[in-house]
């Protein structure tokens, strides 16, 4: 049987663009939530609830507030940090002495498939220290070395170490950032399953310093565990580990290597944390309780903009979104300011997609393809803003102020939502014909991508879960990249290489699809014809972005992983570019 995700693909080959995941040919775009007439071509005022209207509102965001503060006083919104010393040791792995050693084996150099690793190096002398353990391991496992694999065996009683694990490497000529996250990864699911408080790692030989990231970061990402909301026998047991020592490890900079890592899978982890909670638990509100939290934690300045005022700033795409719904819109923004910053400091934004959760509106979600009870994960585009707003408040990078800005609320129905058909002016006075209210995020994306550029950033980068063709075409592994400037698209591709995010650039063919977009009656629609989906929906993005070079990301496919639940996407790629943003203004 095809998992919900593969025939919810499946079904967009029909036709028809999809934001966030709305069901085959007949849903189209993501979500949008506004009424029809509330918001007009000639009077911003008529943005605002009627009186009647506003007590209702004031109601029912009342009641829910008492049901979701409740929820919170029982589970918190941030699951519990592992509390875990990584450090450098100049003791050599043979001489080790504690519950657990770990080695790295590569894979045979040869073709031959049935050749089994044979140990090199620091491996070679715990094989001989512990009488041959590591090749007898090797034979009775079958152990080739594939990278990321890995075998276990209880040493006799008196030896120095009680575990031996060998991990696989790969062909060591084609070690990369790959095979080193899949190394940290496994570090962390031993120290998992094998219940240890401390253990000993081999590093592979011939780590550079992007890959030793790399794997210090998926060490820590590896060891997040979510039991928010398990009770009683059902509740994991806290992380037994405390102490992690690289034995022999001398690499230059490490030490800063290691406590940069901890401060991106900080933000790794947030956004998990964002992006798995459901929808009754993270509300925009909550968002924005976060935002104001990131703050407090890291110096960053935070300013919540409320309904009244994105009324004011005329905000008419975005705030049409958020009036089916009970929760009031929260629009969030983030800055991080380096120390000597000025007037020339080089200005970067992302924007993320916050929609905490998405009905589909009018254009309701229906049928089992259309995955509303996963519409919790439509705010995977802030959940990596936010996480990568506290991974830069923590690093706090050279020579670039940073922009993190999510324009926030629910896609919902009631008798005050948006309609198919409603035309909405957005904050640059454009106007928009809504043909389907399950294309939303980009309504939200747009006044958030105005706003980006009126603060002044010169490269802006979104972030959405914004259409299920995506997933047609790239699968779910890797992120979509829509882009009008070349050298911004070349730094997200060199990012994304580099801390292993895997994403593809991707044509805008404006030439070709740009009139699918364009309104008999306004002067854009939300939606394009029956193709290139994805393609259309950047170009609708790309209508809101005047001067400064922007890319879009649509990560609806690895935003989740059907195994492990939400993956943290987009926070190491967000972080490392606006790192190395700073590096080039030198």
């Amino acid at each position: 049987m095809l998992s919900s995700k593969v025939a919810f693909g499946a079904a967009l080959c029909i036709g028809a663009t999809v934001d966030a995941f709305a069901p085959g040919a007949v849903r189209i775009g993501g979500t949008t939530l506004a009424k029809a007439g509330s918001v007009s071509l000639l009077k911003t005022s008529s943005l605002s609830l009627s009186a009647g209207r506003t007590a209702r509102h004031s109601t029912l965001s009342s009641l829910r507030a008492a049901t979701d503060s409740l929820a919170d006083t029982l589970h918190p919104v941030r699951s519990d940090a592992a509390k875990v010393t990584l450090s450098t040791s100049t003791t050599k792995a043979s001489a080790y002495k504690g519950e657990l050693l770990i080695v790295p084996l590569a894979a045979p150099a040869g073709e031959d498939k049935e050749a089994l690793s044979a140990p090199e190096g620091d491996t070679k002398e715990v094989d001989e220290t512990f009488d041959g353990a590591v090749v007898d391991l090797i034979a009775s496992s079958d152990f080739k070395g594939g990278a990321g694999t890995a075998a276990t065996v209880r040493l006799a009683k008196g030896s120095n170490v009680k575990k031996l694990s060998v991990v696989g490497t790969g062909k060591a000529d084609k070690f990369d950032t790959s095979a080193a996250i899949k190394y940290g990864a496994q570090i962390a699911a031993l120290a998992k399953s094998e219940k240890v408080e401390s253990l000993g790692v081999v590093l592979p030989t011939g780590l550079d310093s992007d890959q030793m990231a790399a794997l210090t970061e998926a060490f820590y990402s590896g060891l997040y565990q979510d039991s928010r909301f398990k009770t009683g026998d059902g509740k994991p047991k806290p992380l037994k580990l405390s102490k992690v020592e690289l034995l022999g490890c001398d690499m230059a900079g490490v030490d800063k290597t290691i406590k940069d890592a901890m401060s991106i899978s900080a933000g790794v982890s947030l956004c998990k944390d964002l992006v798995s909670a459901p929808a009754n638990y993270v509300t925009p509100g909550v968002l924005a309780d976060e935002a104001q939290l990131i703050a407090k934690e890291t110096g960053l300045e935070c300013t919540i903009l409320d309904q009244k005022e994105c009324e004011k700033l005329k905000m008419g795409s975005y705030l049409a979104v958020a009036k089916g719904s009970s929760e009031p819109p929260k629009f969030i923004h983030l800055v991080y300011k380096p120390k000597g910053a000025n007037k020339d400091t080089k200005k970067v934004a992302v924007v993320g997609k916050g929609l905490t959760f998405d009905s589909g509106g009018y254009n309701i979600k229906a049928g089992p393809a259309s995955m509303i009870e996963m519409m919790k994960f439509d705010m995977g585009g802030s959940g990596a803003t936010l996480g990568a707003a506290r991974a830069i408040g923590l690093l706090k990078p050279d020579n670039v102020e940073a922009h993190f800005i999510v324009a926030s609320c629910e896609n919902m129905i009631n008798g005050e939502a948006m309609r198919p058909g409603d035309i909405l002016t957005a904050s640059n006075g454009k106007t928009i014909e809504v043909l389907n209210t399950d294309a939303e995020g980009r309504l939200t994306l747009a006044d958030a991508l105005i706003y980006a550029e009126k603060q002044g950033a010169t490269e802006i980068v979104d972030v959405a879960t914004l259409t299920g063709a995506c997933i047609v075409s790239l699968g779910m592994d890797y992120a979509g990249m829509w882009s009008n400037n070349d050298d911004l698209a070349k730094a997200l591709e060199t990012s994304s290489k580099t801390t292993g995010e895997k994403m593809w650039r991707m044509p805008l063919c404006e030439a070709e699809y740009g009139e699918q977009i364009k309104s008999k009656i306004a002067d854009i629609k939300n939606l394009g014809g029956k193709g290139a989906g994805s393609i259309t929906a950047a170009l609708f993005l790309k209508e809101f972005v005047d001067k400064s070079a922007w890319a879009h990301l649509d990560i609806a496919g690895p935003v989740w992983s059907d195994k492990s639940g939400a993956t943290g996407y987009g926070v190491k790629t967000l972080t490392d570019w606006v790192i190395n943003a700073g590096k080039k203004s030198d």
